[in-house]
């Protein structure tokens, strides 16, 4: 039958008879998922993913596909010094305190047992080196070797499916079903065609999305990227929070989300941050600068905002270029055209419109010595030719959701746990607190391949009590 497509909680009905029943319904087949599910499937749990798209992507199939670990086999064999304690240190202190330190030390803990099992499953890993991203103080950043987040994605899915997870795509879950004693019994989905099919379940994870793609919802939590471009998936709808609220759950670090400061204009695209974190820099329409592009991207969208026409300049040369074109983001910005050059400094006041007097001036305060204004210390000074992408700052995925404990359970209002109701990634609470500076590079990805483990292991521990 066609249903209301509105996310509801049916509360104390019977759900319809005959529907199939599995043990473990997971709700978004994204990096959180499909991790939960690996590790269900080797510990022999059935489970049954339900994806609104038709082909598994979300959040991550968007991003760079980075996923932040300190202990891996990997980056051990690789004599990389890194521990977790340091990594959970740098998650806390880009949040500068906010982030919640139960999630912190679980998350960080779980993303390293997650990867390595993800290896022995024969996924291929590396350890990106060279750089290192905003906050980070060791080489953590792991990767499949395309290094895009699609790649990713369908490795994970390959994966899973090959352990024996069901993944059922083209499923837009709208209906939690709940008993009197607020325990998941059934959902509800909506097909293709408008109608709405059930399944009962022992257990339900939320892996499924933010609020980024709800355009009333970031008005209402995300005043400042009101009129920002969204960068991320169009699922992001605040399924979740819409849940959360029905059943009286605590929501929390709502004002937590990644922004991107680079966001490619007009083409629409993210271009790596590695070019500006070895030497790069934003100038606005006015030939400044105008931040430390090395606090973080997320940060810097707000920053590239709030200059004039809410654009800016990414501005390098051909060294970094060299480094910009190992990354694929980059490299199809540049086949799409986002990339100029001007081959002195004449040519680029020309190109950013600017007066070329201000633009010599913020050329020739980069230079290698003492920190800057902003406090930047830089290598050495850009050279010409110069090489140059139009950029505006976009909302990317937001880090706020349903509240939960060290074992990924939702909680009530008054701080107890739901019965059988579990949340990670884009549904819960991120590792950012609750502000765009709090964001760490790979955050995204830790909860989600964390919250995913951690998630699983609940649900197993649950089910042998």
């Amino acid at each position: 039958m066609t249903q209301n497509t509105h996310p509801r909680i049916v509360r104390n009905q019977t759900p319809p008879a005959d529907i199939p029943h599995v043990s473990v319904v997971i709700v978004g087949a994204g990096a959180c998922g499909l991790t939960a599910a690996i590790r269900l499937r080797d510990a022999g749990i059935d489970c049954v993913l339900l994806e609104r798209d038709a082909v598994p992507s979300g959040s991550t199939a968007l991003s760079s596909g980075f996923i932040p670990a300190a202990g891996t086999r990997l980056q051990k064999s690789l004599g990389l010094e890194d521990s977790q304690a340091l990594f959970a240190q740098d998650v806390a202190a880009k949040a500068h305190g906010q982030a919640a330190p139960h999630l912190v030390q679980a998350y960080t803990r779980a993303v390293p047992q997650a990867i390595d099992t993800l290896e022995a499953h024969g996924i291929t890993f590396e350890v990106l080196e060279g750089f290192l991203y905003p906050g980070h103080h060791a080489p953590r950043m792991h990767a499949v070797p395309e290094r895009t987040g699609a790649a990713l994605m369908a490795a994970l899915e390959r994966t899973a499916t090959s352990a024996g997870a069901d993944i059922l795509t083209e499923a837009l879950v709208r209906e939690l079903w709940l008993d009197a004693a607020d325990r998941v019994v059934a959902v509800g989905y909506v097909r293709p065609d408008g109608n709405i099919e059930h399944i009962a379940c022992d257990q339900l994870l939320l892996a499924c999305n933010g609020f980024g793609g709800n355009p009333d919802m970031v008005a209402e939590l995300l005043p400042a990227m009101r009129d920002a471009e969204f960068g991320g998936h169009t699922g992001n709808d605040g399924s979740a929070i819409a849940w959360g609220r029905a059943l009286g759950a605590r929501l929390a670090d709502l004002g937590g989300y990644q922004g991107h400061g680079s966001w490619v204009t007009p083409q629409g695209a993210l271009m790596t941050w590695a070019a500006i974190m070895e030497g790069g820099v934003q100038i606005n329409a006015q030939g400044r600068r105008f931040h430390d592009e090395t606090q973080g991207y997320s940060e810097a969208a707000v920053y590239v905002l709030d200059q004039p026409g809410r654009v800016a300049w990414n501005v390098f040369d051909e060294p970094l270029l060299a480094l910009a074109r190992t990354f694929p983001d980059f490299v199809e910005a540049e086949k799409a055209g986002a990339l100029r050059t001007a081959a002195n400094e004449q040519e680029l006041a020309r190109l950013i419109g600017c007066d070329p007097a201000m633009l010599h001036e913020t050329l020739t305060a980069v230079d290698a010595g003492q920190p800057d204004a902003f406090g930047r210390r830089f290598k050495r000074p850009l050279r010409a030719p110069y090489h140059a992408v139009k950029v505006t700052g976009a909302l990317f995925h937001t880090q706020g959701g349903l509240d939960i404990d060290d074992h990924c359970r939702v909680l009530r209002q008054d701080g107890t746990a739901l019965p059988n109701l579990l949340a990670a990634g884009g549904a819960a609470r991120g590792v950012s607190g609750n502000e765009v500076s709090g964001y760490l590079s790979g955050n995204g990805l830790l909860s989600a391949v964390g919250g995913g483990w951690v998630a699983a292991a609940t649900l197993i521990e649950q089910r042998r009590a």
